[in-house]
């Protein structure tokens, strides 16, 4: 049963789930993620997000370990071992969690470290998948551009998964991490309608203090800014060079969470949430979003086309491109 308001149209329930992975598993963790989702689902919401490359988990080692070293032993096996786990959305690994939408009836964003069959198979792309209330994948976005020192483990995206998709009264369109302070990508998804903008990161309050408000009031729609959450104590035992990680450390944070929703007018819904794993929900009001675009639309007539305009290729980038002879 879907948990849309039949007898309110303009209101959407929606959760945030701020959890830990189970580091560098990928099944352990999406079975949590579809544990979460069904706990969306038993509180009505319509749409539920999970933070930045949670199944199987963030690169947390590349600064604890040297990472940037050159042909480092060390960092093969890490990566080696992150690689074994990464998604393989082709072979089937996120069909449980779809059909989980389907039998729910509940929509899903969640970031995953993807290992596509496209590029080979043998490259990490932080992902960001849309699953729809009919189980569709609607969108498989990749990260336009790695951050710092993720590009030692991460490959560059594309924009195939620039892409909104309708959600009740909502627009819904999303983005991974620092993607969101870029202007274009921001405006690609406002010009598709958005209204609803979704956010995740891997954890850290200093992302999401200032940066949900302000797209909120450049785009004049509510903000979901999810987060990660990992402590030390949270690296499996089986995870390849623990000790080094964690260095003389025994407890703390490596990701404090952040998890916030901002509404069209710049005021919190949920203020950020640190260093708990927590499921917030809130219903929002698609109203709100009318009533601010009243004075500013900047995809509408804020715009001046005559004068800029945005081009985006959403091409699915490849190496390859086969032209087999006619039959």
């Amino acid at each position: 049963m879907t948990a849309l308001n039949a007898s309110n149209k303009d209101l959407l329930t929606v959760g945030l789930a701020q959890i830990t992975p189970v580091w560098l598993n990928r099944d352990a963790t999406l079975a949590k993620i579809s544990d979460y989702a069904s706990q969306a689902a038993d509180q009505g919401c319509d749409l539920v997000g999970f933070g930045e490359a949670l199944a199987p988990g963030y690169p947390f080692w590349l600064d604890r370990t040297d990472g940037a070293r050159f042909n480092s032993d060390i960092q093969k096996e890490i990566h080696a071992r992150y690689l074994d786990e990464g998604v393989c959305i082709e072979r089937g690994d996120l069909a449980p969690l779809c059909a989980l939408a389907k039998d729910r009836g509940i929509a899903i964003y969640v970031g995953i470290m993807e290992r596509p069959l496209d590029r080979g198979g043998h490259s990490l792309y932080c992902t960001l998948v849309y699953i729809d209330k009919q189980g569709q994948i609607g969108s498989v976005h990749r990260k336009l551009m790695p951050t710092y020192e993720e590009r030692l483990c991460w490959a560059a995206g594309d924009g195939h998964g620039l892409r909104t998709h309708p959600l009740g009264s909502f627009t819904v369109g999303g983005l991974n991490c620092w993607e969101n302070w870029m202007p274009l990508a921001r405006a690609s998804l406002y010009a598709q309608g958005e209204d609803l903008h979704f956010s995740c990161w891997p954890g850290g309050s200093h992302n999401t203090h200032d940066l949900p408000g302000f797209i909120a009031k450049e785009s004049r729609s509510y903000v979901m800014s999810v987060c990660g959450l990992m402590r030390i104590e949270d690296i499996p035992a089986d995870v390849p060079h623990r000790d080094l990680i964690m260095g003389n450390e025994t407890r703390g944070l490596l990701a404090n969470g952040g998890t916030c929703l901002m509404g069209p007018d710049g005021q919190w819904v949920i203020e950020p949430i640190i260093g708990e794993e927590r499921l917030a929900v809130a219903t929002i009001d698609h109203r709100m979003v009318r009533r601010e675009r009243q004075n500013f639309d900047p995809a509408g007539h804020y715009s001046r086309p005559d004068i800029t305009q945005l081009v985006v290729d959403r091409t699915r980038q490849s190496t390859l491109v086969i032209k087999d002879p006619a039959k």
